[in-house]
């Protein structure tokens, strides 16, 4: 996708994203556990995808391994597909996978499938943003299809065991609605989100509904806290208003606890 949803030249996709990053606001607390954020090109859920990522920027040292999670566009998929390769690339450089951790994956619903993978953009896209944001980190890539919500949980929840592990999850919201039409859906898949309530989330809220519901499954049972970042769509950046895109973004963290001592 190079070329096509983010620029193809080193130096002007770096310029991109950092500039994306300043513009965001970081919030003060502990480091993000996960984050969800959009899949578009960048000139549309750009500035969204960063509100997330710049959460990542005081605690970059923290995160070695990043376990990415996203629709399958392209193809019919039936559970959960990795790659098969050694590492994946962008302009600013390879990223290479974690085999540990992939090894811990040897489990139902999780298979490897090249194709699944060789045109999807949603994993792709976050590349960059992670690249400029944590910096070094080894990656975990899963293209989700058809699978059921705890399924996806549990391979969360085995990844989340192992040390200094973000998890990200790629999805967009509502697809081709009337703008009015679109913030009132996401608005309420939102209010979803915030609940953590994966049963108020359909494939019409999110495209990565299975991956999103999984998480939110998975980060309940550890008590993580949800903190919504930004939610706008394609008419806010730069497209019409007639068929907009829906765009979230998502940080799940775990609060400290008061000290009441005195």
């Amino acid at each position: 996708m190079a070329g096509a949803f983010y620029p193809s030249d080193p130096g002007e996709l770096r310029t991109v994203v950092e500039t994306l990053l300043g513009r965001a606001v970081v919030q003060q607390g502990p480091a993000p556990r996960a984050l969800v954020v959009p899949h578009a090109g960048y000139i549309y859920s750009g500035p969204v995808a960063a509100s997330a990522y710049a959460q990542l920027l005081p605690h970059g040292d923290t995160c070695r391994r990043v376990v990415l999670l996203g629709p399958a566009h392209h193809v019919t998929l039936r559970g959960m597909a990795l790659p098969g390769v050694d590492e994946f690339t962008s302009p600013l450089g390879p990223v290479p996978l974690d085999r540990t951790a992939i090894a811990a994956l040897d489990q139902p619903g999780v298979t490897v499938d090249a194709h699944a993978h060789r045109l999807e953009h949603s994993l792709e896209v976050q590349l960059p943003f992670l690249q400029i944001a944590i910096g070094t980190f080894e990656l975990v890539p899963l293209v989700v299809g058809l699978a059921d919500t705890g399924s996806v949980a549990r391979v969360i929840d085995v990844l989340w065991d192992l040390p200094s592990t973000l998890v990200v999850i790629s999805t967009d919201l509502s697809h081709y609605l009337g703008s009015t039409e679109a913030r009132a859906r996401d608005r309420k898949t939102c209010r979803s989100i915030e609940a953590m309530d994966p049963a108020g989330i359909g494939h019409s809220d999110a495209c990565g509904a299975e991956a999103l519901k999984g998480l939110l499954t998975a980060a309940r049972r550890r008590g993580l806290t949800v903190r919504t970042l930004d939610l706008r769509n394609s008419a806010d950046t730069a497209g019409s208003r007639d068929r907009v895109v829906g765009y979230g973004a998502w940080m799940f963290v775990k609060e400290e606890p008061c000290n009441t001592s005195t």
